[in-house]
């Protein structure tokens, strides 16, 4: 079965960009890829701000990470870059914890104006860990994405439709959950 990575960055829960993450990992569930998701807020403090490479803490993301085929990274935007939990996280995965995975980037802020923070600000980072196939990713405006009364979300139209462009774009590039069974 092929297995999926989703990390969230956002220091906050519930978040947009956490409900975002549920809805993408749900919809590629349906489609038979196994899911683990990781919200970096859960990890201690201590282990992200000292910069604690060897934290036990760090043995299950780092085995997931390994076996995943394809990664959703997830964040909101804050001052036009990720944020700085996630980038603590980053920092303390191995050189090469991404070579050779399928990346999809997913991003959200309060503006359009901070569209472009994906392409100069994490994408780099990205590349720096062994990320070779980043594909194009999605940022999403807050107000695209409304909590229900019952803790789901409601997407805008075309939210929806460029978030299924993207998955659609990322199961074909991780291959389908039966091929890669058979490889």
């Amino acid at each position: 079965m092929a297995n999926i990575l989703a990390i969230a960055g956002s220091p906050s829960h519930p978040s947009r960009t956490y409900s975002l993450v549920e809805y993408a990992t749900k919809l590629l569930q349906q489609q038979g890829y196994n899911i683990d998701i990781i919200s970096v807020r859960d990890f201690p403090a201590e282990d992200l701000v000292f910069g604690r490479y060897d934290s036990p803490n760090l043995e299950q993301p780092k085995a997931l990470l390994e076996k995943a085929q394809g990664v959703i990274i997830a964040t909101p935007i804050y001052k036009a870059a990720y944020t700085g939990l996630l980038k603590s996280f980053l920092d303390l995965l191995p050189q090469k914890a991404l070579l050779g995975k399928i990346i999809l980037p997913i991003a959200t802020g309060g503006t359009i104006a901070h569209l472009l923070a994906v392409d100069y600000a994490l994408k780099p980072v990205l590349t720096e860990l062994g990320g070779r196939h980043i594909l194009g990713g999605v940022y999403a405006v807050d107000k695209q994405i409304q909590r229900q009364q019952d803790g789901s979300i409601q997407l805008d139209e075309e939210i929806a439709q460029r978030l299924q462009h993207s998955l659609d774009d990322f199961v074909k590039a991780v291959g389908s959950p039966k091929q890669l069974v058979k490889n």
